[in-house]
């Protein structure tokens, strides 16, 4: 009995602790110019473009849209932008983050609709929306994150150091920050989830409580609720840089932005 005990547990711990990988599906066009960011939606995928030096204010930066399978629809979809890097969609409209502003884009007309300044900020990174319609954005430069409503920045965390990927999870702000992921509740404290070897940049919930993470060196993580990193890929030896994924939920694909390598890489989630 206490043989078969031990075994039902050694089976049970292996299950928890299973190990995920990444199966590349396609890789995009090496025509991109240095994509930083992707986002999945329905429609296809949006990459946001530095074209140029990520923290320079050069009008050289953009917006690209791809379709599901990679294949690129319109490279100069979003144009002027400078060093664009984050973005978040609500509504059809796509905020995005843009040095010292986030430019709010009107997805069906394919136009700038405004930009928010966002005062105070040095270099903005990455951007999250709530339920309720509230925008975080980090101040990877100044060190700090802000919300936005009303079309109006507030200073929402002020000593983020090492500040990157954001990401809105029911009432908690979850945070790249530093050499870990913190969470922030209502009290905007942000309290260590786990360490890490590297910063992170982007970060996305596979809807379980686990969570994927993605390092701009070229690491992506599978993170467990109970904060276990999986390495899932490792493409430093080909300097390959990970920078700020997208996620498709339902299909369990991840998208893959390589910077410097110009294009796109999909992986499904094993």
């Amino acid at each position: 009995m206490k043989t078969l005990a031990t075994l039902l547990f050694l089976v049970i711990t292996c299950a928890v602790q299973a190990q995920h990988s990444l199966e590349k599906l396609w890789e995009s066009d090496s025509t991109l110019a240095v994509p930083e960011s992707v986002l999945y939606d329905e429609d296809g995928l949006y990459v946001s473009l530095i074209d140029g030096q990520p923290w320079v204010v050069d009008g050289k930066g953009g917006i690209a849209r791809l379709d599901k399978n990679g294949k690129i629809i319109n490279l100069s979809w979003i144009t002027g932008l400078n060093g664009p890097k984050g973005m978040a969609l609500d509504k059809k409209k796509l905020y995005v983050a843009d040095m010292t502003d986030v430019v709010v884009i009107d997805t069906k007309s394919g136009k700038i609709e405004s930009r928010i300044p966002v005062e105070g900020s040095k270099g903005l990174n990455d951007v999250t929306i709530d339920s309720k319609g509230t925008i975080y954005v980090s101040d990877s430069q100044g060190g700090k994150v802000y919300t936005i409503t009303k079309g109006k920045s507030e200073l929402y965390i002020p000593e983020t150091r090492g500040v990157n990927g954001l990401k809105a999870v029911g009432n908690d702000l979850y945070i790249c920050m530093g050499n870990g992921l913190y969470k922030a509740g209502a009290d905007k404290k942000p309290v260590l989830v786990t360490s890490m070897q590297m910063g992170g940049d982007g970060i996305e919930p596979v809807g379980n409580g686990d969570y994927i993470i993605s390092v701009w060196q070229g690491l992506i993580f599978y993170m467990t609720k109970d904060g276990v990193m999986q390495q899932m890929l490792d493409s430093r030896p080909q300097k390959t840089h990970a920078a700020d994924i997208g996620y498709n939920a339902k299909e369990r694909i991840v998208y893959v932005p390589t910077f410097a390598k110009k294009s796109v890489v999909a992986y499904k989630v094993k």
